[in-house]
């Protein structure tokens, strides 16, 4: 059946939508709202809180005692035509809402090049809350995500964070549940006492000390309004808003421990529960949770009762033992009457590893470490851990880290910047020059001269544009410096044979000193190659292919001369419950299989795209529709996928592997790889009775596919096969690192195979060698 998320969630996005919409947000308790005026000030206050407005545009927010804690004087506005026009000064009157509630209405004087424009703001106060709106009209020519309003915090004890608020949803066209965006804020310290600026969108990386994003939203009028809400608080954001918003419930789940990682099945896992009351009355909740490995297997599943006051927040905790299955999927349901919330988090165990490979190492990730939560160092400690050792991007003053934070942990790096095919050779000239003088700079290995500029795809039209345009001036200014920076063309979306053989043609090849590109892929197994030459390109075609297109690169390179493969992107979506990404599952068998069909191909360097679930610009904002969300290794609330623990298997058991080649046997569904490693021969095996497609049964109506939970085993058919081994046991490790012992009789095992890739240590299957 075919499923559309915007028409199930319903719950608290929902009213958070109706609350902005209406201007209306619900204080904790009634409290009386006061009003004055004096020599050109306008005050109104409630319980907890006051804001003062003054002659220039100047509105502060001051907490219970009257201090000043934020405070600004400026809105803007962006304009397609005239750009962007900041005001300039604005007179303050009190005024009332229809309801009779006291308001300050503040008109903003703008300059004269912004035209028509008009800007005024409205405020209004409730117990320990402000809500703040800025009505705008003007042109068609507006440009509602430019808009943006001043503001100081005044005297923070601890630095600003943007936090993400979501909630959890079932899906109902079926399948597993997801996180949903509630909001984001903007939180800021004061000892114990916090400020909460909610808006339904905000752009982290639009957002500084001065100015907080705060998108337009259209009105019926034709005029546009900005929407924001401040709470002080003592509470966690996401119960803050809860209560703000007068939800029934909610319920949030955490660790303290970074990443939800513990380095040993059975440390004691400590789960922190916080259910948050947003009505006026005191509630009786039943708590209750589970918890379940990668293997189904239940750890824990327990109940709890208590009285949540009336806008008022629950604390429990309760413990469970680290995953001896790497990782664990928590929920925990809170319960009163028919309303419900639930959330989600996951549990995994990885351990120290001692990786031996440097500087040879294909592992990596190919984007910058940007969320650096809850630290840079204790990002790259998990990377490190995971076993990345190369960083596709990082250049000083660029996003990420600089090239020196790699250097100190001996991290390999290299750089990929942007150019554009549309410019004259002028500019062409001096794009090479600025940036490859960058590139030098930052000590990169590899110097990737952009990215996908193979649009359209699968047809080779800008192949030539690339040559003249960027990769001949880049290849003779490098010349020209005598510097030693290797050249990758732009890493292409997927591999692309017609703009490759124009490539070629054009002389490309000659100026480039390995070949990049990003193996797309669909619901395709990674061994699968499609039959046909002529692959389709578009949005679910099977152009989107791993080994496919890895052998179509190999035919070319045996034609024009080999170069080391780079996959410079490289992915497994697990975009919930849609038939062309994967599954949790899926994704770390996939992951798995990907990483050691590189390794036995000989691919120089493989970087993960990406580390974490987020979009650039908004990290940690659910997005569950946005296909670009679903790439990490790591959930939003940057606890381990199975996913993780499949990189890391892969990066740990490859690590110095040699590879001897593919193995072919009597039945032909049965696939396999060998190597040969310090802990001896090991052959990765799988087997394709149930085929290479991946979801095959959706509805081909719509992209809905009612995704399994993750200890779903989906491959109906076992295979029995009898491996050779060397000597009185095999060791089966299968995606995510969970190893058990296979007993050999005269040097044969039975291994039940299926379309999971498994490796096992101990083999001797080099008779088995393809020819």
């Amino acid at each position: 059946m075919t499923s559309d998320h915007s028409t199930h969630e319903m719950t608290r996005r929902g009213l958070l939508g109706a609350t902005f919409a209406a201007g209306v947000f619900l204080a904790a308790e009634a409290s009386p709202i006061e009003a004055w005026a004096a020599e050109g000030d306008v005050q109104i206050s409630a319980s907890g809180v006051s804001v003062l407005a003054s002659v220039g545009g100047r509105v502060a927010i001051r907490d219970g005692q009257g201090t000043v804690r934020s405070a600004g004087s400026k809105f803007q506005v962006k304009d397609s035509a005239a750009g962007v026009q900041i005001s300039t000064g604005g007179t303050p009157t009190l005024t009332s809402l229809a309801d009779g509630t006291p308001a300050i209405r503040m008109d903003y004087t703008m300059p004269a090049a912004a035209g028509a424009v008009t800007v005024y703001g409205l405020f209004t106060v409730s117990t320990n809350h402000v809500h703040l709106e800025w009505h705008v009209t003007g042109p068609s020519t507006l440009v509602a995500d430019g808009f943006m309003f001043s503001r100081a915090i005044q005297n923070p004890t601890e630095a600003d964070e943007y936090v993400a608020v979501t909630e959890w949803v079932r899906d109902a066209g079926g399948g597993i549940p997801y996180e949903a965006k509630v909001g984001v804020a903007h939180a800021s310290t004061w000892g114990e006492l916090h400020g909460l600026l909610l808006l339904q969108r905000s752009k982290q990386d639009w957002t500084n000390a001065t100015w907080v994003h705060s998108p337009g939203v259209p009105q019926a009028d034709g005029s546009l309004i900005s929407r924001a809400e401040f709470f002080f608080t003592t509470e966690r954001p996401s119960a803050a808003v809860s209560i703000g918003t007068s939800r029934e419930l909610g319920v949030e789940v955490w660790t303290d421990q970074p990443f939800n990682l513990w380095e040993a099945a059975g440390a004691t896992a400590t789960v922190k529960v916080q259910v948050a009351n947003g009505t006026q009355s005191a509630r009786d909740v039943d708590l209750s949770w589970w918890v379940r490995d990668f293997n189904g297997k239940r750890l824990v599943n327990a109940t709890a009762t208590g009285t949540v006051p009336a806008a008022s927040t629950w604390e429990h905790s309760f413990t469970v033992g680290a995953p001896a299955a790497g990782v664990a999927l928590v929920e925990v349901v809170a319960a009163s009457g028919e309303d419900e919330a639930f959330a989600r988090t996951n549990l995994g165990v990885l351990g120290p590893y001692s990786y031996q490979a440097g500087a040879e190492s294909m592992f990596g990730i190919a984007n910058y470490p940007w969320l650096q939560v809850p630290s840079a160092d204790a990002v790259l400690d998990l990377w490190q851990k995971a076993g990345a050792n190369r960083v596709r991007i990082s250049y000083e003053g660029g996003p990420g880290l600089p090239p020196s934070e790699f250097d100190a942990r001996g991290m390999m790096h290299n750089i990929e910047l942007q150019p554009s095919l549309d410019v004259t050779d002028a500019e062409a000239a001096q794009w090479a020059a600025t940036y490859t003088d960058k590139a030098i700079a930052a000590g990169a290995d590899y110097f990737e001269v952009g990215n996908e500029l193979n649009r359209p795809f699968n047809t080779g039209d800008a192949a030539q544009a690339y040559i003249d345009k960027v990769m001949r001036p880049v290849r003779d200014y490098l010349d020209a410096s005598g510097k030693d920076v290797k050249l990758l063309n732009n890493g292409l979306a997927g591999m692309d044979e017609p703009w490759v053989e124009n490539f070629i043609a054009g002389g490309g090849w000659d100026m480039i000193d390995a070949f990049a590109y990003h193996p797309g892929r669909g619901n395709f197994t990674p061994d699968y190659i499609p039959s046909g030459e002529d692959w389709d390109a578009g949005t679910n075609g099977i152009y989107w292919n791993f080994l496919g297109g890895l052998r179509k690169l190999q035919a070319l390179m045996d034609q024009h001369g080999h170069k080391d493969i780079w996959l410079t992107e490289a992915y497994a979506c697990t975009r919930p419950n849609g038939w062309w990404n994967d599954t949790y599952r899926q994704a770390a068998e996939n992951i798995f299989l990907t990483l050691a069909i590189a390794k036995a191909e000989g691919i120089k360097g493989v970087l993960w795209y990406q580390f974490h679930d987020s979009v650039l610009g908004m990290p940690q904002v659910a997005d569950p529709e946005n296909v670009e969300y679903h790439f990490g290794l790591m959930n939003r609330d940057v606890s381990p996928k199975p996913s993780l623990l499949a990189y890391a298997n892969a990066a740990r058991t490859l690590d110095e592997a040699t590879p001897l080649g593919w193995l072919q046997f009597a039945n032909p569904k049965t696939k396999g790889l060998l190597f040969d490693t310090p802990a001896g021969e090991a052959a990765v095996l799988w087997n394709r009775a149930d085929g290479y497609l991946l979801n095959a049964d959706h509805d081909p109506g719509g992209r809905h596919f009612p995704a399994p939970e993750v200890w779903v085993d989906h491959w109906p058919t076992k295979t029995t096969l009898n491996v050779k081994s060397a000597g009185s046991t095999l060791t089966q490790v299968d995606c995510i690192g969970q190893r058990k012992t296979v007993r050999a009789s005269g040097r044969r095992a039975a291994v039940v195979l299926d379309g999971a890739p498994r490796l096992f240590i101990g083999t001797n299957l080099s008779a088995s060698l393809a020819a």
